[in-house]
């Protein structure tokens, strides 16, 4: 596998993850309501990390892109 092919498969990765996480989220979201402290300060279950996690992969994605393509940020 060469480097660009790694990267790719990465970044795939990743996305499938984010597209995972949205839809726990929409399905928290209608079975519970979520309410904005619980969205910014929740300290367990699936929001407890959320912003952070989906904000690490987002951004991870952000640099695989730029790799791919032999762009700089």
């Amino acid at each position: 596998m060469s480097d660009i092919e790694a990267l790719k498969a990465e970044k795939a990765t990743l996305i499938a993850e984010m597209l995972d996480m949205q839809k726990q989220f929409i399905d928290h979201e209608h079975s519970n309501g979520i309410s904005g402290k619980d969205y910014y300060y929740s300290q367990d279950g699936l929001l407890k990390d959320y912003r952070e996690v989906y904000m690490q992969k987002a951004m991870r994605v952000v640099e695989l892109s730029h790799q791919i393509v032999g762009s700089t940020a």
